[in-house]
């Protein structure tokens, strides 16, 4: 009997030790998952402030929670299931879909740049304008969902293709880990953001004077952080978009323009070797950029400006 025993414990402390190894593998895997996802992790962060801008302060912190949940139920209700259907039974069908949604960036990016040149017709004035408080806060939430639902798309698809040797459950674990860790993280960094103003304000109108320092130059600086993210995020848009159309080209060998850009980001980092790798993630960046500004103008084209002249 006690030798039975000693042989069960033996048992379930290699079950334990199994189980503990693969826990640390998932740890690992989703670790170098939410890293190769950075990228449109930074676009994410970039993209999302600009839906706030135009509405009371009391309201900004509610927004960017309902965005969030929004973006949680993106990736675990809708994106997750279909990474893993995708996985399991079709994944030709991936790299499609990423270009339909990397089209749809460029569109909203392209668009934004029209409203600029035009004169300036911003969204959010418009709304203010037209619009009730509660409608203009439900547009802005549903259009923020919406381009999450591209960006989470990709984080999803870039966790997916790191994990892509893992069994089938440790692919569903280490994306419900990289999507929980990735929204809890920029919409964090977000809220943080958009409340720099009242930071400021608060530390202005009290505490030493370094902090009341600090305070007015956080205030004095928040116009203008905005105005850099607003660029930011159409600069973001117009590179993840032209970057997953530029994969799906290759990935259906139509290489003549990813080669080209490849090609460039490797002559230039050739050229400049201290810095090589920064050159060539630039030149791929702005090469991505150039397709997305390309795709996200024809669409523009074909659904607002062919149609005004029709008329």
């Amino acid at each position: 009997m006690p030798s039975g025993l000693i042989a069960l414990l033996d048992d379930v402390a290699g079950i334990a030790k199994i189980a503990a190894t693969s826990i640390d593998d998932v740890a690992a895997a989703a670790g170098k998952a939410g890293t190769k996802a950075a990228g449109v992790v930074i676009d994410d962060a970039a993209v999302t402030p600009r839906y706030v801008v135009g509405l009371t302060p009391d309201r900004e912190l509610p927004i960017i929670y309902k965005i969030a949940k929004g973006s949680l139920r993106n990736k675990l209700v809708f994106l997750l299931p279909a990474a893993m259907l995708l996985s399991a039974f079709a994944p030709w069908l991936l790299p499609p879909l990423l270009m339909v949604g990397g089209a749809f960036l460029c569109f909203e990016a392209a668009e934004k740049l029209l409203e600029a040149i035009q004169g300036g017709h911003d969204v959010a004035q418009d709304a203010i304008a037209t619009l009730s408080s509660q409608d203009m806060e439900d547009q802005k939430v549903a259009g923020a969902i919406r381009t999450d639902f591209i960006l989470s798309g990709e984080i999803m698809a870039i966790a997916l293709g790191t994990v892509a040797t893992q069994s089938l459950w440790e692919q569903a674990v280490i994306l419900l880990v990289v999507a929980v860790l990735i929204t809890v993280g920029v919409y964090g960094v977000v809220g943080l953001i958009v409340k720099m103003d009242d930071i400021g304000l608060h530390m202005a109108q009290r505490g030493s004077a370094l902090a009341r320092g600090v305070g007015r130059g956080l205030v004095h600086a928040m116009p203008v952080l905005m105005q850099i993210l607003s660029v930011v995020g159409t600069a973001a848009m117009l590179w993840v978009g032209g970057g997953l159309i530029v994969h799906g080209l290759h990935e259906f060998h139509v290489d003549a323009i990813p080669d080209t850009i490849h090609h460039a980001a490797q002559g230039a980092a050739s050229a400049l070797p201290a810095i090589g790798p920064v050159v060539d993630w630039v030149v791929n960046a702005i090469g991505a950029g150039i397709v997305g500004l390309v795709v996200g103008g024809i669409i523009v084209a074909v659904l607002h400006i062919m149609p005004r002249k029709a008329h």
